[in-house]
């Protein structure tokens, strides 16, 4: 079925009492899209827009995988629903590539305008998840080769593009972070198996075609 090209944002979201359902979300990332997932550090309480990680400099705060690390991503409903049982407010941080989608993030106002570009011209997207600074297209999995290849042949690749590949993450809406809640931009359509995505090569020559062809410069961010 094709996905219909427009705003999904209510999906995974909220329980009966209004607060975040971050223990559902994660187990349909993991359990029924397969999409490992862990539980990231949570934003410092006294001040959200700082991390609980030990680092005071942290760049990403509330938003990435701590205790545990990276390599404890699973798919495992077991895992995740202990980990959420005790963490209940922890975000959820997608471990991206192997067998789970990458992503491509840029900054919030060029990712709007670029989207909307898209659409414009009738280019097909999966799922994009937005934070209130950077919005991040899912993709297919793909090697550093494959990356390395496409940018090489751009004669011009905006450097704040970022790209989410093996050993990357990112966090999943519901999350809270001490950036900001995130969100579904375009979200699956409820009730996906397992949720298209388009491959990299689509999205990155979209993405630059957009931004060049609009005028957008996206800053280094």
């Amino acid at each position: 079925m094709r996905e219909i090209l427009g705003r999904r944002r209510r999906l995974l979201s909220r329980r009966s009492d209004g607060r975040p359902d971050l223990l559902g979300a994660a187990l349909t990332f993991a359990t029924q899209w397969q999409w490992p997932v862990l539980p990231g550090v949570t934003a410092d309480p006294q001040a959200r827009s700082r991390c609980g990680c030990p680092d005071p400099e942290c760049a990403v705060p509330g938003a990435h995988p701590f205790d545990p690390g990276l390599l404890a991503a699973t798919t495992d409903g077991r895992m995740v629903r202990w980990w959420w049982t005790n963490r209940p407010a922890a975000p959820i941080v997608l471990a991206t590539g192997g067998g789970a989608p990458c992503a491509v993030s840029l900054p919030a106002l060029p990712a709007a305008q670029a989207l909307a570009a898209l659409d414009r011209a009738g280019i097909r997207l999966g799922p994009v998840v937005a934070s209130p600074t950077r919005w991040s297209i899912l993709v297919k999995p793909y090697s550093m080769e494959q990356l390395g290849e496409l940018l090489y042949a751009k004669d011009f690749v905006p450097g704040s593009l970022r790209f989410h590949g093996t050993g990357g993450y990112i966090a999943l809406p519901p999350s809270g972070t001490g950036g900001g809640e995130v969100r579904w931009e375009r979200a699956p359509l409820p009730g996906s198996a397992s949720p298209w995505v388009p491959d990299v090569e689509a999205v990155v020559d979209a993405v630059v075609e957009a931004l060049t062809r609009t005028g957008v410069s996206a800053p280094e961010l």
